[in-house]
């Protein structure tokens, strides 16, 4: 079987990097029948600390093809990826494209790959928010839509695929690579350079925002970032600002001597950052996944998530009203917080089960 295995921003990196390792181990098992593959870099994110530091700290080859996509517009960047696609399986056309997650590079290239009548692989297949304001949930729904081979996350997921009429032998619940790549580096996580000068012997959270509902109205990200300098008390907030928030903060002209704001960090350095916090801040998906997994206190400044799992078993809360943030501020920092319990799958085994699940596929 031939596979092709996309990536292109950094969340996917994380969920990549198991499946390749899993892949390799198979081969050496199995060299009679060997799985050969392709990763392919979609260079949706170009930044060093977004992109390239991650494949080398999660242990991932340099990619066979970049595509060199960069940044632009949805239209344009969506565009850029779906030609350079295109041109890539010319020469080498897989069998198997296997897309992660939920952002442009994932809709853009199983699009690409379905047209070109190749099996589409959706790994995180059916969660969904909601939330048609976010250009993630409008990638999760057109992917799943052509997707051949489900890898789900959750029940919930297998729940939202079956309502929409897909056929229960195209749904694999396996878990969550991302939980496989943080259980896999944790004893590897790595203290930032700022760390001991800056932050040990203080108690601190980790803030993350990067959502246009969060922070492209500079009025709505002052007022937010307020409340949070505000609530933290003597708390440091270490802020690893996403170039998008750090455009508007710029804006905004103030200064916040209780925020420790950094550049974005490589991911063993990051977590290490939130595997020592006192809780974590943030508007992302995944990193609500690796607070829960790690038992870390978790507010989500959204209306929706697509990780249900994370709040009814997890630590994570969502908190849709900027009037009660505050209060649960106070509670995170207190260390009045719920704990979280074991979720099903999230075991650190989940790329055995995909590539074993694909074996089954190629016999």
């Amino acid at each position: 079987m031939r596979i092709d295995i996309i990536a292109g921003a950094r969340p996917n990196f994380m969920k990549i990097g198991p499946i390749i390792n899993q892949l390799k181990t198979y081969n050496e098992q199995h060299p009679d029948s060997p799985f050969q593959f392709r990763l392919i870099h979609t260079g949706q994110h170009y930044d060093r600390n977004m992109s390239e530091s991650f494949f080398e700290q999660l242990g991932i080859p340099e990619p066979d093809i970049n595509l060199g996509a960069g940044s632009g517009s949805q239209a344009n960047q969506t565009a850029q990826i779906m030609i350079g696609y295109e041109n890539a399986i010319k020469a080498w056309k897989p069998d198997v494209c296997i897309v992660v997650g939920d952002v442009t590079s994932t809709m853009a290239c199983a699009i690409v790959a379905k047209k070109a009548e190749i099996k589409v692989a959706h790994v995180e297949g059916g969660i969904r928010s909601g939330d048609m304001t976010m250009p993630e949930e409008i990638n999760r729904m057109v992917t799943d839509s052509i997707t051949d081979y489900f890898f789900t996350t959750s029940e919930e997921a297998n729940q939202n695929l079956r309502t929409a009429g897909h056929a229960e032998e195209k749904i694999f619940y396996v878990g969550n690579t991302m939980i496989d790549s943080l259980l896999s580096h944790l004893s590897k996580l790595r203290k930032p350079d700022f760390f001991d000068q800056k932050i040990v012997g203080k108690k601190y959270i980790v803030l993350t925002l990067h959502r246009p509902s969060n922070v492209d109205d500079p009025e709505k990200l002052s007022a937010l970032l307020d409340t949070i300098h505000h609530a933290i008390d003597d708390c440091i907030a270490i802020f690893p600002m996403h170039p998008r928030t750090r455009k508007v903060f710029d804006s905004i002209g103030k200064t916040y001597d209780k925020f420790e704001i950094v550049e974005p960090m490589s991911y063993l350095e990051f977590m290490y950052s939130v595997q020592h916090a006192s809780g974590v801040i943030t508007d992302s998906g995944g990193l609500t996944e690796e607070t829960s997994m790690l038992n870390i206190p978790c507010i989500t400044l959204r209306d929706s998530t697509e990780r249900p799992e994370t709040i009814h078993l997890g630590t994570n809360v969502l908190v849709k009203e900027p009037s009660q943030l505050e209060g649960y501020i106070k509670r995170m920092i207190s260390g009045e917080w719920k704990k979280g319990q074991p979720i099903k799958y999230w075991d650190g085994k989940t790329a055995e089960r995909i590539v074993e699940i694909l074996a089954g596929i190629q016999n």
